[in-house]
């Protein structure tokens, strides 16, 4: 049985609720559901979806880069966004991320914890042997 690890990168703060923020799980790392970053100076999320797309995936690969892979060993994500009308400007900044061989992805318009949020993403990825 594959043993499982708890993924605490530094410098990213405890989210506050009971969840991890990545699980390690033999060659496979998990990441939780991932918001964007509120701004240092004002607490508060850029009201950009491009500016959420890019700070939502440049946390996930420093999650990823603590567990020991990379966004390009990424296999599955699964996207949250409030409204269907972002589609098109999350798939802009998905390509800067992801430029080819995708990983497969669901992409779902859901109501988010808050309202200031436009995304939230979840990835599976493999760890290279």
């Amino acid at each position: 049985m594959a043993q499982k690890t708890v993924i605490r990168p530094p410098g990213l703060p405890d989210s506050g609720s009971p969840l991890s923020r990545a699980i390690r799980a033999g060659d496979f790392v998990f990441v939780s559901g991932t918001p964007a970053s509120p701004n240092p100076a004002t607490g508060e999320l850029d009201p950009d979806i491009r500016a959420q797309v890019r700070s939502c995936l440049e946390t996930i690969d420093t999650i990823l880069q603590e567990a020991g892979t990379s966004l390009s060993n990424v296999v599955a994500v699964t996207s949250y966004l409030t409204d269907a009308g972002y589609f098109a400007a999350y798939n802009e900044e998905y390509r800067r991320f992801f430029p080819s061989d995708y990983p497969s992805r669901t992409t779902v318009k859901a109501e988010l914890m808050r309202p200031e949020m436009l995304v939230e993403i979840t990835v599976t990825a493999v760890v290279p042997s």
